[in-house]
């Protein structure tokens, strides 16, 4: 059954059903750019998808069939973001919701077509996936609008573009092609504008079909590779334990010896 709720005064749109979870930026006018009360609600959204709805993976676009998003809406800045003080309360709910992409128990697509700029391409770089239609542009313009881009935030570009790409990418604030971000292994894939809907969705698709269990351990394991963390390590070697003795791992045993597709509920 598909369920969905709105954030944001309708903003934010989130909608599950089978497995999969979407998760919509809806400001069209503005290129889809994220005000201060989306990205509040970015996190609470994410948490209802995974917990309250079922979701098993996310997919995170932008409304409309031209952009991603546009990134912060500047035209809040001269209230929200005038200066240093208003600038931390500001950038505290950015990275709440960077973090909660990140940290999502569940696996986070990205699929990017149009523009894809500063607080749109944090959110992107947070992302596990990342699918761009051909004509997608990337940019980070902090450096020409005369601020810093959050530095935990800068983390998902180093991790997802590498040194040398996330150094271009923030000292030029130029824009980088979906073609370019495929090369350095930014990007999963690169498709026609028409196919984007279409490939994004076989990809949840695909990940929703597996454990939910399997999924989680694996998504722990992969952040605590990355940080480093022993702890986080120690944790996803917890969870890997755990999935053998699941419902889930019998299934799945049963089900290649009936040669059929398995059926996981997650337990």
């Amino acid at each position: 059954m598909k369920r969905s709720k709105a954030f944001a005064n309708g903003q934010i749109e989130a909608t599950s059903g089978d497995g999969i979870g979407l998760l919509q930026i809806v400001n069209p006018m503005r290129k889809n750019a994220v005000t201060a009360a989306m990205w509040r609600a970015i996190p609470e959204a994410l948490h209802w998808l995974h917990a309250d709805a079922a979701a098993r993976v996310i997919v995170l676009s932008g409304a409309g069939s031209r952009d991603f998003s546009a990134g912060a809406d500047i035209s809040e800045f001269t209230e929200l973001r005038k200066d240093a003080a208003t600038a931390r309360v500001y950038e505290a709910s950015n990275s709440r919701a960077f973090a909660a992409i990140r940290e999502a128990p569940i696996p986070v697509i990205a699929a990017v077509r149009g523009i894809c700029y500063g607080g749109g391409f944090g959110l992107a770089a947070a992302a596990d996936l990342r699918i761009a239609s051909e004509e997608a542009l990337f940019a980070v313009p902090a450096a020409r609008l005369g601020l810093a881009y959050p530095a935990d935030a800068v983390q998902d570009f180093v991790r997802g573009l590498g040194s040398q790409m996330a150094r271009r990418a923030l000292f030029t604030g130029g824009s980088l092609t979906a073609q370019e971000l495929f090369a350095c292994g930014f990007l999963s894939e690169v498709t026609s504008p028409d196919a984007l809907e279409r490939q994004s969705l076989a990809l949840a698709e695909a990940i929703s079909q597996n454990a939910p269990l399997s999924l989680r351990a694996s998504k722990l394991a992969l952040r605590a590779v990355e940080l480093a963390d022993e702890d986080m390590l120690r944790e996803a070697e917890i969870l890997g334990a755990q999935t053998f003795d699941s419902a889930d791992y019998r299934e799945g045993r049963a089900a290649f010896a009936e040669r059929r597709r398995p059926v996981f509920k997650g337990e």
